[in-house]
């Protein structure tokens, strides 16, 4: 698929765009040479999303300045926006095609579903704090990202009316993988998230399902909030 094809198959057709000069555009491409491109990710699609989304419009005011830093921030709720190479990483491990629907667990600032956006044709995202959610589907909404569908739920039940998913991603860590989202996975379909019981023990897991059954691959060790809810 040429570049224009691609603009045209997922959520950027649909961002305005302007003609004024972008003062973070500096402090963003700094961020993608240096904290993603240089740890490897390689992926352009997913450099080209990273470049694109205005992450310090994701952030509270009071950290707006450090939005480009290489590290997680408060967004408040006792809630974090991971590190740029951190959501960089996962959503190059998720495979992001153009014609793909993504379930998003852990929606928190929206800055994650907003990477995804510019990838997938459709993205819904759960998140189990309500004010979180509302805060998110604002933000989304005042950058132009319509593929983006906002719930305030418990994200262990996921979204079993759009089911299945060719991809899924969690950006809070449950001790387990989730047997509700496994289900929810569709036959070829791959899901990323981080697993551990606490802070000190996660390990980011990229899973895959088949005919044949599910496989599981761990990569990089990982700090994320425990994923809360359950049934």
């Amino acid at each position: 698929m040429t570049a224009l094809g691609l603009l045209a198959a997922t959520g950027l057709a649909s961002r305005p765009q302007s003609n004024q000069r972008d003062p973070w555009q500096a402090p963003r491409t700094a961020m993608v040479e240096a904290q993603i491109k240089a740890r490897g990710v390689k992926n352009a699609a997913v450099l080209n999303a990273m470049l694109r989304v205005p992450r310090h419009l994701f952030v509270p005011p009071n950290v707006r300045d450090r939005a480009y830093d290489d590290e997680p921030l408060p967004i408040g709720n006792d809630q974090t926006i991971s590190q740029p190479f951190i959501v960089a990483y996962m959503t190059e491990a998720l495979d992001v095609h153009p014609d793909h629907t993504v379930l998003e667990i852990g929606t928190g600032s929206g800055y994650q579903a907003a990477v995804l956006a510019e990838l997938a044709r459709r993205v819904f995202t759960i998140e189990i704090v309500s004010e979180l959610a509302e805060r998110a589907r604002r933000t989304l909404a005042e950058n132009g990202y319509k593929n983006v569908e906002v719930r305030a739920g418990n994200g262990y039940l996921g979204w079993p009316e759009h089911a299945p998913f060719p991809r899924i991603i969690v950006t809070a860590a449950p001790p387990q993988i989730p047997q509700t989202l496994v289900d929810q996975l569709a036959i070829g379909g791959t899901m990323v998230l981080p697993v551990g019981g606490s802070t000190e023990f996660q390990q980011l897991v990229i899973v895959s399902k088949t005919v044949s059954g599910v496989t599981e691959k761990r990569t990089l060790p990982v700090r994320f909030v425990p994923m809360v809810g359950g049934r």
